[in-house]
């Protein structure tokens, strides 16, 4: 495995773990800080055999990821992540939150209608809670049904502060104040 950190982010270190499949570099996982472990030391405990490395299809993700967090409008191509490597029902749910576009929200359960079975809003926000590749999928853009944050990798002050990026606005009690969530 190669790791490629993104230093330079609002929100801490972030790093790519990647791979070269047959001459096709994959991501396996995007690490995000948090404030209680950098992102720089979960790889070195999750993947204590990578070493650094890059390429240009990496070098180019990893421009899109600053320029994501720095605000910028970026839609991430699925292709580079190694979805392959996870459980079909996860695949389905990232492919289905990779699909709501910038300045909207969904919540769990409207994400698991649209998958066709509307009692699975818990499993698809275990199988975000798990996403390997958050920014590249935006799993920040789903929510609790009644508008509140829910869970990110990140932390919910990030949660936030991405969101508020894309133009999502909240209410006084720090719900999300959605006209229409996505997928409704």
């Amino acid at each position: 495995m190669n790791a490629k950190l993104i230093a330079k982010s609002d929100f801490g270190p972030v790093v790519l773990i990647w791979a070269d499949l047959d001459g096709n570099p994959k991501i396996a996982r995007v690490l995000l800080s948090r404030p209680e472990v950098s992102a720089v030391e979960a790889a070195g405990e999750l993947y204590p055999g990578s070493r650094p490395g890059s390429c240009r299809e990496i070098d180019a993700v990893v421009a899109d990821i600053r320029g994501f967090l720095d605000g910028g409008s970026v839609v991430f191509d699925l292709a580079v992540a190694d979805l392959a490597s996870r459980p079909a029902f996860q695949r389905s749910v990232l492919r289905a939150e990779h699909g709501i576009p910038r300045g909207r929200v969904s919540t769990y359960g409207l994400i698991a209608r649209h998958l066709g079975d509307p009692r699975a809003a818990r499993a698809v926000g275990n199988a975000l809670a798990t996403n390997p590749f958050p920014i590249i999928v935006p799993c920040h853009r789903a929510v609790r049904s009644d508008g509140g944050l829910g869970g990110f990798q990140g932390g919910p002050a990030m949660k936030r502060a991405l969101l508020e990026r894309e133009g999502i606005a909240f209410d006084r009690a720090g719900r999300v104040a959605a006209p229409r969530f996505h997928y409704s």
